[in-house]
């Protein structure tokens, strides 16, 4: 098993101690917070902290931060999105109206660094500061790039380079924060973020693809319905750059047509077979890199990390 539950437990616990207000608005906050979600990051944040030391009271503070910032970014995007449905549940835009759902998003936001505040060392406080608040920076970054590109094709290198910071920015930050906590070497924090930098380009590009061929019900949307969306996903770039020029022109047709049927998007997904598998196996050279930079700890205490690698390839939601 990847994650150890009393782990999971003791990170949902500690959480619902900063939405202990009976109010509207910690309503709307917890409205999502609490309804699940894998908790990787605070997860990953706990596993590099334990490469070293094992007193979870010290991390648990700081590996939180980073759960309620990206509960922020999610509350956000949905309304940007106008998604309806998060993790199986009405999203907080469509149960408390925009107004209360970016305010709910804001107090997450805020909740975070008043986590922060519970760290005893002064400097490592600060130094968890400097890396959180530049992870921040990143994610609004890597969005707006995200929306540029509804405008135009990226290049692979562009694409790549918005999911570092709109995704990898938040799986980076955890693991960074955790060898801060830990009491890390220049040289470990160094290759942990390379670790950290491999799985966060993973974890989007996994995302994508199960939009193409996973089950419908496991992840919680249509699939296909990036396509339907006409989002530039690393297949659908590699696919512009090496399909034939009759195939690429049908491929345009359907990405991106909101009134595509069923079998036209069938139709894409069978155009982006070939890009699937790239995808596939830039993700899995990818794991196998991010597990070389943990060879320099105890092979017993890196395995948890090692396995987590593996999980976000193999995940099926």
């Amino acid at each position: 098993m990847v994650f150890d539950r009393e782990i999971l437990s003791k990170i949902d616990s500690e959480l619902k101690k900063y939405m202990e207000k009976d109010t509207k608005l910690y309503g709307a906050s917890k409205h999502l917070l609490l309804a699940g979600g894998k908790r990787v990051r605070p997860y990953l944040s706990i596993l590099t902290y334990l490469l070293k030391k094992d007193e979870l009271t010290e991390i648990m503070a700081p590996a939180l931060s980073v759960e309620l910032i990206h509960n922020y970014t999610l509350v956000h995007d949905d309304i940007m999105d106008n998604d309806d449905q998060r993790r199986g549940i009405p999203t907080v835009h469509t149960v408390y109206g925009e107004p209360i759902a970016i305010l709910a998003g804001d107090l997450l936001y805020a909740k975070a660094f008043e986590a922060l505040s519970n760290i005893e060392d002064s400097n490592k406080a600060h130094e968890v500061l400097k890396v959180l608040s530049k992870a921040c920076v990143e994610v609004c970054e890597g969005q707006t790039e995200d929306m540029e590109f509804e405008e135009r094709f990226p290049t692979l290198d562009e694409y790549l380079e918005m999911i570092s910071k709109k995704t990898g920015a938040l799986i980076v930050a955890p693991v960074e924060i955790g060898a801060v906590m830990a009491d890390c070497t220049p040289e470990e924090r160094e290759a942990l973020c390379n670790y950290a930098k491999r799985i966060g380009m993973t974890f989007q590009i996994q995302d994508d693809v199960l939009d193409l061929i996973g089950d419908q019900k496991t992840i919680g949307k249509p699939v296909g319905s990036d396509i339907v969306e006409g989002k530039k996903t690393m297949m659908v770039i590699h696919a512009m750059e090496n399909l034939s020029e009759d195939k690429k022109e049908r491929l345009l047709q359907i990405l991106g047509n909101q009134d595509a049927n069923q079998q036209e998007v069938a139709e894409a997904i069978e155009l982006l077979a070939d890009s699937i598998n790239y995808a596939k196996d830039t993700m899995k050279n990818a794991t196998e890199e991010a597990k070389d930079y943990l060879k320099i700890f105890d092979a017993e205490k890196r395995k948890n990390l090692e396995n987590i690698a593996d999980f976000i390839i193999e995940r099926i939601h």
